[in-house]
């Protein structure tokens, strides 16, 4: 991999926003970066200088889910009125990083992402932050799991908070357990074979031109969805094997999830009020399996972003996240 720039340009989130590309080489589909983003130096909404090389401040790294990038820039105001600097990561492939020549969110390893999650949290901790928070929210939260195990004797990570991660297929026993294995023999032969396809109603609820409450690029977060593919979903159901027999995150730990989850379809009443994209029973059954210190908590009223939720529900959230760091990130 290429040392990662370190230049920082203006970012199309806002004027307090900029961005710096990291470099990943290249792989079959040609050239891969990453995007960091952050608050620009002087404009955090809390106290202190966000992004201030020699900041004292612990620092917030996020990461996105799939169909998703980084642009709820109210969970960076939330982080830094609580005293944290806030950078966001668009992996390869996703958001700010996809370029035209690429196939969105795809990859056939897991592990093809260690790369930037490297090199990121050695940034953020090259900008002086001594201690480093990673935030993943549900792909983001099952490859921010499998980064901390990966990392543990060296205490790059400070403190793991998951946002309703992705450890299970929300499916019936026969597809997670037989069709996995279909999967598993389909996904060298023809990795780019499109499984599954089509919009989300959940997705397409939160946008503002749909009835919800959040305005974001829509090339960026498809409303029509982006197609599963037998590679990518042979990769992420190996990395929910790799879960399933154990972790050994050293840090601790918060699980957050909705309180239930529903059919993810037009037609449910709860649809604003429930997970309707993965179980939230599955995700409390693999939690244990983490690490030796890991809180779960459920969040009444939660969607599967738990930071999008309506209130009462986010700031429940928002509580429960700061309030589990004010007692965990020192110990």
């Amino acid at each position: 991999m290429r040392t990662a720039t370190t230049t920082w340009v203006a970012d199309p989130l806002g004027a307090d926003w900029e961005q710096t590309t990291l470099s990943l080489g290249t792989d079959a589909e040609g050239p891969v970066v990453a995007t960091l983003v952050r608050r620009r130096p002087g404009a955090a909404q809390g106290s202190g200088t966000a992004g201030a090389a020699g900041s004292a401040r612990p620092a917030v790294l996020y990461l996105h889910g799939y169909n998703d990038y980084f642009f709820q820039a109210h969970l960076a105001d939330r982080s830094e009125e609580h005293g944290y600097d806030f950078y966001a990561l668009d992996l390869r492939k996703c958001g700010r990083s996809l370029r035209p020549w690429q196939t969105p969110h795809y990859c056939t390893d897991l592990r093809e992402y260690l790369p930037e999650l490297d090199a990121a949290s050695r940034m953020v901790r090259d900008l002086g932050h001594d201690r480093l928070v990673l935030m993943g929210h549900s792909t983001g939260g099952l490859l921010a799991s499998l980064f901390a195990h990966s990392v543990r004797r060296s205490r790059r990570v400070d403190a793991l908070v998951l946002n309703s991660p992705w450890f299970d297929l929300n499916a019936p026993w026969f597809d997670r357990v037989v069709s996995t294995r279909l999967v598993d023999a389909l996904g060298p032969l023809a990795p780019q074979r499109v499984l599954t396809q089509g919009g989300s109603p959940y997705s397409r609820r939160l946008h503002v031109d749909h009835g919800g409450q959040w305005e974001y690029d829509l090339d960026l977060k498809a409303a029509a969805g982006i197609p599963a593919r037998a590679g990518w979903l042979r990769a992420v159901r190996r990395g929910h094997a790799r879960l399933a027999r154990g972790l050994e995150i050293a840090v601790p730990v918060l699980v957050c999830t909705a309180a239930s989850s529903g059919p993810n379809r037009e037609d449910n009443p709860d649809l604003d009020r429930q997970d309707t994209v993965l179980d939230v029973d599955h995700i409390a059954a693999r939690a244990p399996r983490l690490g030796p210190d890991v809180t779960l908590v459920r969040i009444e009223d939660g969607i599967h972003d738990l930071s999008l939720s309506a209130e009462p529900a986010r700031t429940s959230f928002f509580d429960t996240v700061f309030g589990w760091l004010d007692g965990h990130l020192t110990r």
